[in-house]
């Protein structure tokens, strides 16, 4: 039997999703399926969708800053909310993809949430892409001439317009083929859906 496909949508700079970073590989080798990590623009999700950021909702915000700490805790991982926020994800989700092209999306991906919410530093900025492409074993230079090529560039918009059709109206998304879910704290729904274990999507 073929493994079954969970399709994560992410976008840097996403809290959560980040928090969903750290477990979306343990969750697929349980269940004996594949990951496949999809760049996406969270800004042109809430552009299409008439969603809010939480920055826009201030109880939100308070809500959000204190969950993301229990959160941290409760996985047993560092996190640091970063000084500038929210930052401009554009140029690190357009390398994502540059990255994933070379074979090294996943590895792109978790650097570059570790270096914002871990680190706090702008994966924007070309000091801070240099050092995550070498960190990957990636050429910082190339993989920023890559972000602007317009293969590339259209990758990230068809991600974002395809998530959005399919109904994704934030980050992080996942889609196990028509079934999707919404948020890190849906991982265990997605779990047992993966295995099984709740009914399935026709």
């Amino acid at each position: 039997m073929s493994k079954r496909t969970i399709e994560f949508f992410w976008d840097v700079g996403s809290p959560y999703t980040f928090l969903a970073s750290t477990r979306i590989e343990q969750l697929a080798q349980a269940c004996n399926a594949r990951a496949q990590w999809r760049p996406f623009l969270l800004g042109g999700v809430f552009r299409e969708t008439g969603n809010r950021p939480p920055l826009e909702v201030p109880a939100k915000l308070n809500y959000m800053l204190d969950d993301l700490k229990t959160w941290a805790a409760h996985y047993k991982i560092d996190f640091a909310f970063p000084s500038v926020f929210p930052i401009n994800s554009l140029i690190p989700m357009r390398a994502a993809v540059g990255a994933d092209t070379l074979g090294k999306g996943k590895e792109f991906a978790a650097a570059v949430m570790r270096t914002l919410w871990q680190e706090g530093k702008d994966p924007g900025q070309p000091d801070s892409l240099n050092e995550i492409a070498r960190s990957v074993g990636l050429d910082g230079e190339k993989l920023a001439q890559m972000a602007q090529d317009p293969e590339i560039k259209d990758v990230l918009k068809k991600n974002t317009a395809e998530a959005v059709e399919r109904g994704a109206f934030g980050a992080p998304t996942f889609f196990v083929g028509k079934k999707m879910f919404w948020g890190h704290d849906r991982i265990m729904l997605l779990e047992e859906y993966v295995k099984g274990d709740l009914p399935q999507a026709e």
